[in-house]
């Protein structure tokens, strides 16, 4: 049996620590109220034998002063209750020495799979995963409730982001680009005048980017539609100058024309490259490349859709490419993400710009990027609104300003809480009254866990990040000013996510949700979410937003988490993962059409933010299908993205099969790679997707079938 330690490590059981804590009460009370030596070994037998893979430590000490009371020593109850106490006024001075150790000597697991975008062996990463330690261990003794706490660790919510949660930093943002970049910015103290070139625009936008990031803990978004001005103001350079170069000499228009156009197309190059290489070298401060998104739109009526359409295709050939790593091999890098918007123009239908969208596909089958968003289905869910992701999934409400005017870029999150909703189903036992009632019980929590997370943004002055406040990458605030005209009336949202409507579905009715009764059901759940979000936002002026929470760690947490608790219960904790969010389960038999289908309502009413995915296999020689898939999203969904069945190395480009080493790991044939992070394998026998591992016969043992590799 396991025990999860109040700082979140883990330990094996030790009846001793039972055994020893019980006498050190019973030294302190008469010997009429004291209970004998073989009580106290029947005592810690009977949680040893309780047959849980997992306890609370706090669980144990409840079960030792029930099992003190039924025996009627209320005085030694009592002076047990005060060692608890007295033990808990010293564990509030420091609790974070063993996880920081830990993470110092590459011990601590937990941590090293938690990114695989961030290295724990580096000294940067270290640094950020120290003061997140140290955050961690302040919100769960100090900042939060107990009871809120106490939730987290038991899996009934997730309070996300704990480990920057001490810092009045927010979650994610739309970057003002456009704004910082016309009207300058100012960073390190030095200003940042609007660019005059297309290359030097790329430059100080990346450099906005990493600073950004560094300021905030979740993704941001750029809309690159705004570099478009920037390429032409290059165009004009290059024209003048060698239009002088060429005065009093005979040349033709044509032959000037063709000499700008090459010099154009060697700075479009160049700076496309600058933005790529750039986000993938320079490091936060929390130690790793900055989380950014670029958002990819050819907007009708843009007056630089020209220029945009060629800043498009020249990122998605560079993505394409790929970059090469340090054994010389082009492989895909992590970031930015890229986020490409269909629409009538390039939806496949005869649009001027389809060959940028065949570009795309092509970059998909190859490199899993771009991600789609349908702006005909986007119209229909934001009041005619087409506007970015931030980050990657979550996304803003409407919102007008003084003028009337929509405004998305210069919005931000204030922060997410994650419901767990098989937990719900499982303690439910099938019976809606429950199911309703302990619902609302938990939404009443999150509630208060959000509220935390908005009062800690309350009063904080624009100097502790001044690229946000001050200089434009959210506002333009003075020295000293406060930010809490932006946390109120939807300018920035604050999200309810949710793990597992899939499994709740089948706690609940016996069948998959996309059955009809299993539909009505799920349904009924998400707008009750979003009834409750809707609610809380009139009742507080706060932009609560329902939100598809993109967080794959959390559902085999949650999943881990209730199978200790609850043990196995087939298609629901047997699996070692949940569905994210609103999904069908990867192993329902279901194409990618009827899924996209199904999905997209859940789409609409999860307003805050969502993302449905198939998986296409063999993407690279499936470029048809992969077309026809692109179609269908334009006129069925909102936003979506591919994954593919084929095992491919993302270290080195490898694309062939993926094999077991003699030390039964993952190993790229090619490269060495054993990095599981950084490979997608195909899960043959039955296509689970979670946690594998070794059983004693060293198979590799999946659910209940066991494939011998």
């Amino acid at each position: 049996m396991q025990v999860v330690k109040r700082d979140g490590s883990i330990v094996s059981f030790d009846r001793n620590k039972i055994i020893c804590a019980i006498q050190k009460a019973n030294a302190t009370v008469d010997a009429e109220d004291r209970i004998s030596e073989e009580k106290i070994e029947e005592i810690a037998q009977s949680i040893e034998h309780r047959h849980r893979n997992r306890l609370l430590v706090e669980d144990i000490q409840d079960m030792v002063e029930s099992k003190l009371m039924a025996e009627n020593k209320y005085p030694l109850a009592k002076n047990y209750i005060i060692y608890r106490y007295t033990r808990a006024l010293v564990r509030k001075q420091n609790t974070t020495d063993e996880s920081i150790l830990a993470l110092l000597h590459n011990t601590n697991k937990e941590l090293a799979e938690e990114n695989s975008n961030k290295n724990t062996a580096i000294a940067s990463t270290q640094r950020d995963y120290i003061a997140g330690e140290v955050s961690r261990d302040l919100t769960r003794r100090i900042l939060l409730p107990e009871h809120i706490s106490k939730a987290h660790d038991e899996g009934v919510i997730h309070f996300h982001d704990a480990d920057y949660f001490v810092q009045p930093i927010f979650n994610c943002c739309l970057i003002n680009i456009g704004d910082m970049l016309d009207n300058g910015t100012m960073m390190n103290g030095k200003l940042i005048e609007s660019p005059k070139s297309f290359q030097v625009a790329c430059n100080v936008m990346t450099q906005i980017i990493a600073n950004v990031a560094s300021n905030q803990y979740g993704g941001q978004s750029v809309d690159v539609s705004h570099l478009g001005k920037y390429l032409r103001r290059s165009y004009e350079k290059f024209r003048r100058k060698i239009v002088a170069e060429c005065e009093g000499e005979n040349v033709s228009e044509a032959l000037i024309e063709k000499l700008v156009q090459e010099r154009l197309r060697e700075e479009l190059k160049s700076g496309v490259q600058t933005i790529q290489y750039q986000i993938n070298t320079l490091m936060t401060t929390n130690g790793q490349s900055p989380f950014v998104t670029l958002f990819l739109y050819l907007k009708d009526g843009d007056p630089y859709i020209e220029e945009n359409a060629m800043i498009i295709e020249e990122i998605l050939r560079q993505r394409y490419e790929g970059i090469k790593n340090a054994s010389g091999v082009y492989v895909t890098p992590a970031f930015p993400k890229l986020v490409y918007v269909l629409d009538e123009n390039n939806c496949l239908k005869g649009g001027k710009y389809d060959y940028i969208t065949r570009m795309a596909i092509k970059c998909s089958a190859k490199r899993m990027y771009p991600d789609y968003i349908s702006a005909k289905k986007m119209r229909e869910n934001y009041e005619g609104n087409v506007f970015a992701p931030m980050g990657c999934r979550s996304f803003l409400a409407p919102w007008k300003d003084e003028n009337g005017e929509y405004k998305f870029e210069g919005r931000f999150n204030q922060g997410v809480v994650s419901l767990n909703l098989p937990q719900i189903g499982i303690l439910a036992k099938g019976d809606e009254d429950t199911f309703w009632k302990l619902l609302d019980e938990r939404l009443d929590l999150c509630f208060e866990a959000l509220m935390c997370r908005h009062n800690a943004l309350k009063g904080v002055r624009s100097d502790v990040s001044p690229v946000h406040w001050q200089y434009g990458a959210i506002a333009r605030l003075q020295k000293g000013e406060t930010i809490d005209k932006f946390l109120y009336g939807g300018y920035s949202t604050i999200s309810l996510g949710y793990i597992g409507l899939y499994e709740l579905t089948l706690l609940m009715k016996g069948v998959s949700q996309t059955d009809p009764v299993g539909e009505e059901f799920a349904v009924r759940v998400m707008k009750y979410l979003r009834q409750r979000c809707d609610q809380w936002k009139a009742e507080t002026n706060i932009g609560f937003a329902l939100y598809g929470t993109p967080a794959e760690s959390l559902c085999y947490r949650f999943a881990r988490i209730d199978k200790e608790r609850f043990g196995t219960i087939e298609n629901v904790t047997d699996k070692g993962y949940y569905t994210n969010s609103y999904h069908v389960d990867v192993r329902e038999e279901i194409d990618a059409f009827s899924k996209f289908d199904f999905e997209s309502q859940f789409q609409a009413i999860s307003s805050g933010g969502s993302i449905s995915y198939v998986e296409i296999p063999n993407m690279r020689d499936n470029l048809t299908a992969l077309a026809q898939v692109v179609q269908y999203i334009y006129d069925n969904i909102q936003y979506a993205e591919f994954n593919t069945k084929s095992d491919y190395c993302q270290v080195c480009g490898y694309d062939g099969e993926i094999l077991i080493n003699d030390d039964f790991q993952w190993e790229c044939p090619n490269c060495g790679n054993t990095d599981q992070s950084k490979m997608n394998v195909t899960r043959r026998t039955c296509g689970y997707l979670g946690e594998n591992y070794w059983n004693e016969g060293k198979t590799k043992e999946i659910k209940s079938r066991v494939m011998h590799l």
